[in-house]
């Protein structure tokens, strides 16, 4: 028997026996007891005071977790038990309060009743043309009320709304659109041009375009001529849609390759009811929202509090560094959101009396860096930033609610680990399939050891399930089998995560920008901090290249620096103080700007196409000669290097 066991079980029989001695008359032995008792307890103290310190460190933070979840996911089951929909919650919300402003948009304002009438007459033009539940249609519109209000109109007849990406031109638009086999396309006069570009191979479908400036062509339905003859009554649908059916498409980023269609069922929009609760947002907050509404954040998270919890949300047309603190002071916002690198463009703006001039209590998305995390919290004086990890599709999603630095959220500790919905397991760090032990079941990583993470597939239950995408390969290639138990299911996030003693995570890399380096591999995400931090928090990526002759690949950054300030000297010193030799870049590419994915993520797949060749790429590189000296590219340098003549 342990040591440790065994003294508290003496102790505990000593206390006992303290107890039962003063009970008879005996009180001296109940002091001895407490002694023996204290005495006892000692050992198992200093055996476990780290793991007894942590709980109690974490503990109000995971019991105000544990009632806020447990409070959404009431809601959310008595919506699958009532059959709702996200246009049917939003119709209860907006007859409680027709006069409410659902959304501020530069000098206008949209309540609920507004919305509501736009989204009847866009059901009813819809409903006249013959279309029915299981249809789809696309839309390409620029942030806006209307944007909303399509998509909800359309849901109430049960047409599913594909939601393109309006940055999108020539083959990956013709993809979406064919992908999602859409009958028809909504779109606004400005992106005429980029459907006129692909008119031949789009020739089934119908068009209905949104005409301010210029009038329709040919073959092109004016939709504002066709909404101002519909009624704005409810449309009287035959075959309504259910809590199970299909509401919109959303698209993936595509950074490494074309997007893919995410299907979200009403199950799952409403699944905004637990960001809500996490957040502890209110009903009377004002939402700052300038990001895209084509994808998951804007779409479903900012727009979802508006539509689902009554939470106004502010909309712009584009993000905009200069406007974003002076709107959120003008329409007096007091939670905000952001995305990919908005931060950091934040930050890099010249200070300005506006910085600190509003009433944001709480600002919230995915992208933070943590070498920009606290200037950005006091420069801009915000109370709380809370990141969210998670993907349009997939059921492995957490939130760090409570503000640590860097973290991307946590799981709770005082709930035990095989009760978790959530698990990061040992991968190979090479193919990045699940290492399985002697039973052929997959193994949690421990505490600080990076792996990937997942999210255990229930099928019939809205925060478990995995809809997939409309490929259904493609979906197949996300699942894994005989996780934890022989025949459960996962869904694979492609991500690698670390969990600390907390239970607060941490993002490492995502598996498709990993490279291979000296057989060592290199977490981009790491190295772009590094040098973030080095370079006075420019703009960088990191992605592997190709040298003849050499196994792997090695390491490039791209840097913005379109002044030529950077001190490449400094850098080289710096990289080699921070970063072992096999993960240090061994060319750089410096770039006047970044090219980025319409959710503000960086686009490595052109440079890593690019390479490090300087007859093809126009702007200057440079190598690392050593480990401290960055020299430029040339073409005879170039030469020595796929020679094999010049070593590293």
């Amino acid at each position: 028997m342990d040591v440790t066991v065994l003294l508290l079980a003496l102790g505990v029989i000593a206390a006992m026996f303290g107890v039962v001695a003063t009970r008879f008359g005996f009180p001296g032995f109940n002091k001895i007891a407490q002694i023996a008792l204290a005495l006892a307890l000692l050992p198992v103290i200093c055996r476990f005071h780290r793991k007894l310190y942590v709980m109690i460190k974490i503990l109000p933070r995971d019991i105000r977790f544990l009632y806020r979840a447990i409070t959404a996911e009431k809601e959310i089951k008595k919506h699958d038990r009532n059959n709702v929909t996200v246009p049917t919650i939003f119709m209860k919300r907006m007859k409680r309060n027709p006069q409410k402003p659902c959304f501020f948009f530069e000098d206008q304002i949209w309540t609920f009743s507004d919305v509501n009438k736009y989204s009847n007459q866009i059901a009813n033009v819809f409903q006249k043309a013959g279309y029915v539940k299981g249809d789809a249609v696309a839309l390409m519109m620029s942030n806006r009320p209307e944007h909303v209000a399509i998509w909800l109109g359309l849901g109430k007849l049960g047409v599913i709304t594909a939601l393109i990406n309006t940055n999108l031109r020539l083959q990956s638009l013709i993809h979406c659109l064919r992908i999602a086999k859409v009958k028809s396309i909504i779109y606004m006069e400005e992106y005429s041009s980029a459907l006129d570009e692909i008119k031949d191979s789009i020739q089934g479908i119908i068009k209905y375009k949104i005409c301010n400036k210029s009038k329709c062509e040919d073959g092109e339905y004016d939709l504002n001529e066709l909404i101002s003859e519909a009624g704005t009554s409810e449309p009287i649908v035959k075959d309504p849609p259910t809590y199970r059916d299909k509401l919109v498409y959303i698209y993936t980023s595509g950074t490494t390759g074309l997007p893919k269609v995410a299907i979200i069922l009403n199950s799952r929009y409403l699944l905004t009811i637990m960001p809500f609760k996490l957040l502890g947002m209110r009903q009377d907050d004002i939402l700052y929202n300038p990001n895209p509404l084509y994808h998951t954040a804007g779409g479903m998270i900012g727009a979802g509090f508006a539509i689902v919890k009554g939470v106004p949300n502010v909309l712009r047309t584009k993000f905009s560094v200069s406007a974003y603190w002076t709107d959120c002071i003008k329409y007096n916002c007091t939670a905000a959101q952001y995305i990919g690198e908005m931060c950091r463009y934040l930050l890099s703006a010249p200070p300005k009396p506006e910085d600190t001039a509003h009433r944001l209590r709480l600002m919230f998305g995915n992208g933070m860096r943590p070498q920009i995390w606290n200037e950005f919290v006091k420069r801009f004086n915000i109370k709380r930033v809370s990141e969210f990890y998670g993907s349009s599709e997939g059921n492995a999603n957490i939130s760090n609610f409570d503000g640590r630095i860097g973290a991307v959220g946590f799981v709770p500790l005082i709930v035990p680990r095989r009760f978790h919905p959530l698990a990061i397991i040992r991968v190979n760090n090479q193919t990045y399939e699940p290492v399985r032990d002697s039973n052929g079941l997959c193994i949690r990583a421990g505490t600080n050891e990076p792996g990937m993470f997942i999210g255990l597939i229930k099928e019939g239950n809205a925060l478990r399930e995995f809809n997939g995408y409309l490929d259904k390969e493609e979906s197949k290639k996300k699942i894994i089998q005989d996780v934890f138990v022989k025949g459960d299911k996962a869904f694979l996030t492609g991500d690698i995560l670390v969990e600390d003693e907390f239970g607060y995570l941490y993002f490492k890399d995502r598996v498709g920008d990993t490279y291979r380096w000296k057989g060592e591999n290199v977490a981009t995400a790491e190295v772009e901090g590094v040098i973030s931090s080095i370079a006075g928090k420019r703009a960088s990526t990191v992605y592997g290249v190709q040298v003849p002759g050499m196994e792997g690949r090695a390491g490039m950054a791209a840097i913005v620096d379109p002044d030529s300030l950077l001190d490449f000297k400094a850098l080289a010193e710096g990289l080699e103080k921070a970063l072992p030799a096999y993960a240090r870049p061994i060319f750089l590419r410096i770039v006047k700007e970044l090219e980025m994915t319409g959710t503000f993520k960086l686009q490595k797949m052109n440079l890593q196409k690019d390479g490090f060749d300087p007859n093809k790429v126009q702007d200057k590189m440079y190598f690392l000669a050593g480990n401290k000296e960055y020299v430029e590219i040339t073409p005879e340098l170039y030469q020595e290097i796929i020679s094999g003549r010049r070593k590293f």
